[in-house]
């Protein structure tokens, strides 16, 4: 897919890394949190919408595949693609590439959950963020079919 969008670089610090030697699972999760904020901003859901609306977002399902270790001073890059949009949720892949080998070492889905941020409750997303998802989708599918006919 080319319509990926980058929304994360950084390095792996020593302080990243575990016993073994290679960087723990829980920077993996920091990392791909930060995508994620990023790649919800593309859509239109940043903090001073949420402060307007009263909203939220809230991740409520997240799968990981660890594919290749990371080490202290790892150049990575992550790349995000929308997968679905539904009433009250967004879908989102996330593929962390480690910069020098050009490898993934690791994916990620994550469902988040657009909230009322008063009651706690989910809510329908706002039509001009579906609206942004909807083009973004449909850029992605164009890239893929482009792929496919060369």
């Amino acid at each position: 897919m080319s319509e990926w969008k980058i929304t994360y670089r950084g390095i792996v610090y020593p302080w990243h890394c575990d016993h073994m030697g290679h960087m723990n699972v829980m920077w993996y999760a920091g990392k791909f949190d930060e995508a994620c904020w990023q790649f919800l901003t593309l859509l239109g859901l940043n903090p001073s919408r949420f402060k307007r609306d009263g909203s939220a977002m809230a991740a409520v399902e997240q799968h990981v595949q660890y594919k290749r270790e990371l080490r202290a001073g790892d150049a990575v890059t992550i790349q995000s693609a929308l997968l679905e949009v539904k009433d009250k949720s967004i879908h989102m892949l996330h593929k962390m590439v480690h910069d020098d080998s050009g490898e993934v070492a690791a994916t990620t889905v994550i469902v988040a959950v657009h909230l009322d941020a008063r009651i706690r409750r989910a809510v329908r997303i706002p039509d001009d963020v579906r609206q942004k998802a909807m083009e973004m989708k449909e850029q992605q599918v164009a890239a893929f079919q482009e792929a496919c006919a060369s």
